[in-house]
């Protein structure tokens, strides 16, 4: 049984700036032994009505200017960033993936031929940008779905059988609240998804919000073979996601569970293991004698 692949997403965590982008990725790897990090890309301007991008953000102390579009664009690194922090992971034998929220943040990242993007919760029914993506991306198509109803889930798979992509994809059960309880996390979302897609999807993953790594192995042992965390460095750092992320200490100890519980799956390889044999002779008289 092979754990599940754990990605460290760390989105805008990094506070718009580049060493501490650089500094998550190191101790992603070094630290907590993750291979995959996450990042986010988004076309603030193409994104946002006017009214959004002019207007205060609604949480003021989490904001880093005057306006909502101040503030997603001080988070918002460029495409030379982007490269920079691709050639900064492959370098460390590192995954390098970022979300897209919108078309003109796919062109831009298709540009760089990651191993896979993520379609977040938010614009998994923006169908024109699927379609573009299912065209002009050849990778793997991770897709959450948080914030969606059947019958767009069914209008979402359609589309991705309809381009000859399902099996490219992965879906995320998703509760898209930051942080959200352990009663809203809905674990069973996994195997529905399993049972409805998992004869042509390339997997199931689960992208949790929740405080604490309990639920994760959880959601492994439901059949999710990607899980995605939320990273932070610090969670008191200001902004939206730090409440709902790991640090690095929970993201270590997460890694190491999803290992352990991988372990632990393995099915028994006789019917007195070799651990069993000394105490079977101690403990077991009656057994022990006759055999």
């Amino acid at each position: 049984m092979q754990p599940p692949t754990l990605i460290a997403e760390i989105g805008c965590n990094h506070l718009g700036d580049m060493e501490i982008a650089k500094r998550f990725i190191d101790v992603a790897g070094s630290f907590c032994e993750i291979e995959n990090v996450k990042f986010q890309k988004r076309s603030n301007r193409d994104l946002l009505p006017p009214d959004q991008y002019d207007a205060p953000h609604p949480v003021p102390q989490n904001s880093y200017g005057d306006t909502y579009g101040e503030h997603r664009e001080y988070l918002e690194f460029d495409m030379d960033q982007h490269k920079e922090l691709m050639d900064y992971c492959t370098d460390r034998d590192m995954v390098y993936a970022t979300s897209i929220w919108d078309a003109m943040s796919l062109r831009d990242v298709v540009t760089l031929g990651p191993t896979y993007l993520k379609i977040p919760s938010a614009t998994n029914t923006n169908f024109e940008l699927l379609e573009e993506t299912c065209r002009t991306f050849g990778g793997k198509i991770h897709v959450s779905m948080g914030m969606t109803t059947r019958d767009e889930e069914t209008q979402i798979m359609d589309l991705f059988r309809d381009h000859g992509r399902s099996g490219d994809v992965v879906l995320y059960a998703c509760t898209s609240g930051y942080p959200i309880q352990a009663s809203e996390a809905c674990l069973m979302e996994i195997p529905r998804l399993l049972e409805a897609y998992g004869d042509e999807v390339e997997a199931i993953g689960y992208s949790g919000h929740h405080n604490g790594i309990a639920i994760d192995s959880v959601a492994f042992t439901l059949g999710a073979t990607y899980i995605e965390r939320h990273f932070t460095l610090d969670r008191t750092w200001k902004g939206t996601d730090h409440a709902a992320s790991l640090e690095p200490d929970g993201m270590r100890r997460l890694q190491r569970n999803l290992a352990q519980a991988a372990a632990a799956l393995e099915p028994k390889s006789s019917e007195i293991l070799p651990i069993e044999e000394a105490q079977r002779v101690k403990l077991k008289w009656g057994a022990a004698a006759a055999s």
